[in-house]
């Protein structure tokens, strides 16, 4: 296999708004392009696109005014050839293929992925939950989420009167390997992925405070593009000697320290990874992670806590923007509660070619120990034409309660 070094843009950009370079190869490479000089320039991901014998390594460039600076390469390793079989080991270093980032895997989950796209003609082996629940919006997301209107008085069937999203749709289930990873502190500000959306729980039975990890993520298997690095220190994260530790036997060289196996053990009932659910329209694909987060008490009520990781990539070569979000979710009772809004989490992304995809969390409660969700973005194409892009039904599963967990790697 050829090998072929991979470097990453340090620096700020002078006065051109994109860069394109291209190398003879046969392999896919990512580089991860970044500011450390000062806040006016923010230089973002450049991602990595296999073409025939050829990769684009292709970055948009945002550029100060103020002042204009030179744009350097950095080698950051040698990348490895992908894994078809099996999996990647604790401690491997990794580019992302869709964001770009250097990150190291910490230990894989197993998930269940329902595919909406898939034709589901056959019997399906496995299929989703449809549970429901009385539903409340959480206190701390109205301002991200907006409106909230209860529709107490619709039926299950109104809400599938477009003939789309129908939460009782059998969706065949296969397994898949997604990974706990680390992603390096340095690329955090320049990805279009939250960096902060792995949330706990506070301690305290009646609190309602979430405490997050920096730079936590999960990442699936065929978005892993690894790589071997020769420096002491290849990612930086206050984590990653907490975690690891180097053992040159080993390939990676890096072995789980104790403190991770007990880390994980811990928080395994919040950190789990277990479905995933997929759906495209037009040339949108959503993806939703839910995860459930505990009970707690709140006014001699039990209270439900889930967060779920959403990502949009654009898969086609039209740019458009995200303009709206509108959920539903749904209770066993028949309460039905909507919710609209501008953009999502404060912004409205736009997804290009240079910039497919976006990423990020959100919360929900719930007064009851499952329910659903679903509904979809509203996306606006560069002729100002509109479409409803559908966000698959995703189930909302709690689990037996034990203590809280702590996101406290030491404890």
């Amino acid at each position: 296999m050829l090998a072929i070094h991979v470097r990453a843009v340090v620096g700020n950009v002078g006065h051109r708004s994109g860069h394109r370079l291209r190398v003879s190869s046969s392999s896919v490479v990512t580089a991860v392009l970044f500011n450390n000089n000062n806040n006016n320039t923010n230089i973002l991901t450049a991602a990595a696109v296999t073409c025939g014998h050829q990769f684009d390594v292709v970055g948009r460039r945002h550029y100060s005014q103020q002042q204009q600076h030179i744009t350097r390469l950095a080698e950051v390793g040698r990348l490895e050839q992908p894994k078809m079989d099996g999996k990647y080991d604790t401690g491997q270093l990794f580019l992302h293929r869709v964001f770009g980032y250097r990150g190291v895997t910490l230990f894989p989950w197993m998930a269940r992925v329902y595919d909406r796209d898939v034709n589901h003609n056959k019997t399906p082996t496995t299929t989703t939950t449809t549970t429901t629940s009385t539903t409340r919006p959480l206190a701390a997301d109205e301002a991200a989420i907006g409106s909230t209107t209860a529709a107490a008085n619709d039926d299950s069937s109104s809400s599938n009167a477009s003939g789309y999203n129908t939460v009782g749709r059998e969706v065949r289930g296969h397994t898949h390997t997604y990974y706990q990873v680390l992603i390096d502190s340095r690329d955090c500000p320049f990805v279009r992925t939250q960096t902060e959306a792995v949330t706990f729980l506070g301690n305290q039975e009646n609190s309602r405070s979430l405490y997050a990890i920096p730079g936590l993520d999960y990442v699936a298997h065929e978005d892993i593009l690894p790589y071997t690095s020769t420096e002491k220190q290849p990612i930086q994260h206050e984590l990653f000697d907490k975690f690891l530790m180097v053992d040159p036997e080993k390939d990676p060289p890096y072995s789980p320290r104790e403190t991770l196996r007990a880390w994980q053990e811990k928080n395994h009932p919040w950190l789990e990874l277990s479905d995933v659910h997929k759906e495209t329209t037009d040339t949108i694909r959503v993806t939703v992670i839910p995860f459930y987060m505990g009970c707690r008490n709140s006014q001699n009520a039990n209270v439900y806590w889930w967060r779920y990781c959403i990502r949009l990539e654009n898969l086609g070569d039209m740019a458009v923007q995200l303009r709206e979000r509108h959920w539903r979710i749904f209770s066993l009772s028949g309460t039905l509660e909507t919710v609209r809004g501008r953009g999502v989490v404060g912004q409205e992304p736009v997804l290009s070619k240079s910039f497919p995809a976006f990423q990020y969390s959100s919360h929900v409660s719930l007064q009851a120990p499952s329910g659903h969700m679903w509904g979809t973005f509203k996306m606006e194409k560069e002729d100002g034409t509109t479409f409803d892009c559908r966000i698959p039904p995703f189930t909302l599963e709690s689990k037996p309660d034990a203590n809280s967990p702590s996101p406290n790697a030491n404890t």
